[in-house]
């Protein structure tokens, strides 16, 4: 057994003060506290599943070697212009403390800001697919601007130059009456501010005191991508999107993008630009109207003058009004003059066919229509009581029969859907049998496609070549050299190996190219010579390495 180390003796912590574990849990916190105070962190967010119910945020900073766990309250969150998000790198700054319940440090973050443009590019992009999935860029849910706008509604800053260039412009266009609700566009609460007032414009009403616009314009002047930010934002979009009154985006100069450009009616490169777009010219509407009075005046003439013409050619053309109204007076002479004559023979021949029509009228004749229609009608009842029983009694006998029909009918028509479900049934499994032997055949060719592509690669390619110990030499514009004699004394060249690539200068020293020798001087006659055997060049079907 090996000797054990005697233990220290105990007497010498007898003196030292004892500490409870919230007292001690309390003194780390306040030394963590006092030691750091506020600091700024760059990290990557992990473990983020969004706020907690209670409204707080709680996640880690991470990077290649570390983390630390963080947390936001909720009304800190509330507050933040950029949210965090999953495996966003971001630069937190807050305070750190201890977390006593777990014996764990953390930092209690207060701000909360993208690493670098990248970061923000990564996040434009995620955001612009989400947007664009839920249709809010369509071509289809675009307004048409109105020709003539009597309101122009602007949300900017009221103290930058992009009023003045706006109001200048339409001054010099079309003078419009124009509504400018005042934002901040850039910085914390700028995107809430740009949104209230899109929805402002929209929620007043047509005919009330302050005037409806006809279009708004929202605008803002040049910047980077962080100062434009706010027109990036989730809030702005759907704001832009819910707009009911056509819209106008000029935020930046004509390379900067951002997402309301995609969402609006219509983007304008400048705030000058909309401005444009908003009103036409009104010297040219003038001159347009002149033009168009000036041409219907002109045709109303002609038109006029024709009319004239064909009104005299078609009076000359009627006859004078005492011919065409003499033969209807004569006619009306005439049967005014038989008129008391015709009366009195009109009045005899209807008192003839009263007094005919009245010597039929008697008591006698009378009942005896009465007798004949009373039997007549009781003939019709009795004849219509036997139709109706015989009636009945035939459809009775019909039915009967077509019941049986129809259950007779209704069982072989049951037992043929099912004889079909049966072959159906077993049709499909033979199908989906053959369809999986199909699926895992020609998993298979193409499998071994691809296996063979990487290798007939691999193959041709001049990397291959490279590895055995060979080099690829080319000029200061990339391409390949395949001669001594292109590379001049002090040329800049490129050698690239298996392993990289090196550059070079030509020796400047180095003697021109020799010239081609000169052929040979002709044997003696003496001398029979045979000429040389012409060999013949195969052909290759392999390509240049280059």
């Amino acid at each position: 057994m090996p000797n054990r180390l005697p233990m220290p003796p105990a007497e010498p912590l007898l003196n030292a003060p004892e500490f409870t574990v919230s007292e001690l849990s309390l003194s780390l916190k306040r030394t963590v506290e006092d030691a750091f105070g506020h600091v700024r962190v760059r990290g990557e967010i992990s473990g983020f599943r969004g706020p907690h119910s209670s409204g707080h945020c709680y996640f880690a900073l991470k990077d290649e070697s570390a983390k630390i766990e963080a947390v936001i309250w909720k009304g800190v969150h509330s507050r933040m212009r950029f949210k965090p998000q999953e495996g966003l790198e971001v630069i937190a700054t807050g305070k750190l403390t201890t977390y006593p319940g777990s014996s764990k440090y953390q930092i209690v973050i207060e701000a909360l800001e993208p690493a670098g443009i990248g970061a923000l590019m990564a996040l434009m992009e995620e955001r612009k697919k989400k947007l664009a999935a839920e249709g809010l860029f369509d071509e289809a849910r675009k307004q048409l601007l109105p020709w003539l706008p009597e309101v122009i509604g602007v949300v900017t800053s009221p103290t930058g130059a992009v009023i003045r260039d706006i109001l200048h412009r339409l001054e010099d266009r079309f003078p419009r009456r124009v509504l400018v609700w005042p934002v901040k566009v850039q910085g914390e609460g700028s995107a809430e501010q740009v949104a209230a007032a899109i929805r402002g414009f929209n929620a007043l009403p047509e005919g009330g005191r302050i005037p409806r616009p006809d279009v708004l314009i929202v605008a803002r002047g040049g910047g980077s991508l962080e100062d434009l930010w706010s027109f990036n934002e989730e809030i702005v979009v759907r704001a832009a999107a819910e707009s009911m009154i056509p819209l106008i985006s000029a935020v930046g100069h004509e390379t900067d993008i951002t997402l309301i450009d995609f969402v609006a009616d219509k983007r304008a490169p400048t705030p000058t630009a909309a401005a444009e777009m908003a009103v036409p010219v009104r010297s040219d509407l003038f001159v347009e109207v002149a033009d168009l009075a000036r041409r219907t005046r002109a045709y109303w003439q002609r038109a006029q003058e024709s009319r004239r013409s064909e009104l005299r050619a078609a009076a000359r053309a009627l006859p004078a009004a005492g011919d065409l109204l003499a033969i209807p007076r004569q006619r009306l002479d005439s049967a005014g003059a038989s008129l008391p004559r015709c009366l009195k023979a009109n009045t005899h021949a209807h008192f003839r066919r009263f007094t005919a029509a009245s010597a039929k009228l008697t008591l006698r004749v009378l009942h005896g229509q009465i007798a004949q229609a009373d039997h007549r009608l009781t003939v019709c009842g009795e004849r219509l009581g036997l139709s109706a029983r015989s009636l009945l009694r035939q459809r009775r006998d019909r039915f009967a029969g077509l019941e049986v029909r129809l259950r007779a009918s209704k069982l072989s028509n049951a037992q043929a859907q099912r004889n079909a479900i049966a072959r159906q049934r077993e049709r499909t499994h033979r199908l989906a049998e053959r369809a999986s032997r199909a699926l895992v055949t020609l998993l298979q060719r193409l499998e071994a496609r691809v296996e063979n592509s990487g290798k007939l690669l691999s193959a041709l390619s001049y990397r291959s070549v490279l590895a055995r110990g060979f080099a690829l030499v080319r000029d200061e514009a990339g391409h390949p050299l395949h001669a001594a004699e292109s590379i001049g004394p002090g040329a800049r060249v490129e050698i690239e190996f298996a392993d990289g690539r090196v550059g070079a200068t030509a020796d400047a020293d180095r003697p021109p190219p020799a010239a081609k020798r000169a052929p040979a001087q002709a044997k003696p006659a003496t001398q029979e010579t045979k000429p040389a055997p012409k060999r013949v060049a195969k052909p290759v079907d392999q390509g240049s390495l280059f």
